[in-house]
């Protein structure tokens, strides 16, 4: 790491020990951008980096509820607000066992580049809880919500906070929150959270938007070589949300995407995932993936497995951090993958990134790729603000530009700072001039 930016990491593991998550997010975002520091030493003096690495406020909170049986639970809230220096705090809420501090810590610095990289005036945050969805009954999800809520909506609003889903908050926990917060607030501020129901206040393409503009960004990237994803092989990990119409824009862009994986393994299907059929099982029946395989000819399911041992031109790594491995990358390159393109947030470990850039795959990496959900939640929070509504096909579109300016601006500030096609570095140093620019120009708050 360069000496400019080596005393601002050595600060964050002095005062967050026991983060490695958070580590692993600054380190990569202050290696990305070493040049532009270097060329702008005034953000030293000005402390930049020291503010950017510390969240403007950390709440955690302590979220009592009664299961099913009367037994009082107990799990741990979390809302990290990171930095509103180009507006509102913006960022989902993750319910799952393996939320702590330094997943949402993590999550929350790696939303400040990707919502500056939007360019719709979002700031970033992240939040969630240990709670786990999974296997618990509607009672139970309405419950735990509704406790939640009863903290967080303090710091909440419009103006202040806009949170959304991320894994385990899909539109039923989002409705409950939403809920409990109108009830609270006696105020229908319906842009106070995104994702919601369409009937409601939500947003055409929301649903979609993640695993859209995953693929829209790997689009563009091959267009760069004059190449397209028609008749590329695609495989995908996860089942959830992004994995889901990730694989539903590839089809439609002539790509034959061929996996889905959960916690128990994965299946391939090479005739193409039937997109209708795998929503049927995990959004609506909740059900593990191997009931794909049970009702699909053609179809297998290989328990326990790594799904990046499955052959393919285009990767989207959809399901969670930190799935993918140097060993994982290593056999996709070893199988002539084309491009990478993260779904979910910094799926990749870094030394599997690395391989893919030295391999000359194109790599995108989560903060670029995956912000077509957040750059369509400030298109809902716009709607929601007007008394608007878009129709599918007009959020689709504005998506798809967003997403083509999002890789232009990465292509392009890899460009000025000689790191040509390094979709890393470009998307870090893209994010962080826009935010350095608006830090120094509102003063040392």
């Amino acid at each position: 790491m360069a000496t400019a930016v080596q005393p601002a990491f050595d600060a964050v593991q002095a005062r967050s020990p026991h983060e490695p998550e958070f580590h692993q997010a600054v380190h990569e975002v202050l290696h990305s951008i070493s040049p532009v520091i270097e060329q702008h030493p005034e953000y030293c003096d000005l402390g930049v980096l020291e503010r950017l690495v510390e969240p403007e406020r950390q709440i955690m909170f302590r979220v009592p509820w009664a299961d099913d049986s009367g037994k009082l639970q107990v799990n741990r809230g979390y809302r990290i607000q990171f930095s509103s220096v180009l507006g509102p705090y913006k960022g989902g809420l993750r319910f799952h066992p393996s939320v702590n501090l330094s997943i949402i810590k993590f999550l929350g610095f790696e939303q400040i580049f990707k919502n500056a990289l939007t360019g719709q005036g979002i700031g970033g945050a992240k939040g969630g809880s240990d709670f786990d969805p999974h296997g618990k009954s509607e009672a139970e999800v309405m419950r735990f919500c509704q406790s939640f809520m009863s903290e967080l909506y303090r710091h909440l609003g419009e103006h202040t906070d806009v949170p959304a889903g991320d894994i385990g908050v899909g539109g039923r926990e989002i409705g409950y929150l939403f809920g409990m917060y109108r009830k609270i607030t006696n105020r229908h501020e319906s842009g106070m959270f995104t994702g919601k129901g369409t009937g409601w206040g939500g947003a055409e393409v929301r649903t979609e938007a993640t695993g859209y503009g995953a693929v829209f960004f790997a689009q563009e990237m091959l267009a760069v070589h004059n190449e397209s994803l028609d008749g590329k092989r695609v495989v995908v990990s996860g089942s959830g949300n992004v994995a889901i119409y990730a694989i539903e824009k590839a089809q439609q862009l002539g790509a034959t995407a061929v996996t889905a994986s959960d916690s128990s393994g994965y299946v391939v299907d090479d005739a193409g995932i039937d997109v209708a059929l795998l929503r049927q099982i995990k959004e609506v029946e909740r059900a593990r993936i191997v009931e794909y395989a049970n009702r699909r000819p053609g179809a297998r399911f290989v328990e326990g497995g790594r799904v990046w041992e499955v052959p393919g031109d285009i990767a989207v790594p959809s399901a969670t951090q930190n799935e993918l491995s140097i060993d994982d990358a290593e056999a996709l390159i070893a199988n002539g993958v084309r491009a990478v393109s993260e779904g979910a947030n910094m799926p990749c470990l870094p030394d599997a990134a690395a391989a893919f850039q030295k391999a000359g795959v194109l790599f995108a990496p989560g903060k670029a790729a995956n912000a077509g959900g957040v750059a369509t939640s400030a298109l809902e929070m716009s709607q929601n603000a007007s008394r608007q509504r878009w129709t599918f096909g007009d959020s689709e579109n504005k998506l798809r530009e967003i997403m083509a300016d999002i890789h232009d601006a990465a292509f392009q500030a890899a460009e000025r700072y000689d790191v040509a096609g390094d979709y890393v570095a470009g998307a870090n140093i893209a994010g962080f001039e826009r935010v350095a620019t608006a830090m120094v120009a509102q003063g040392a708050i």
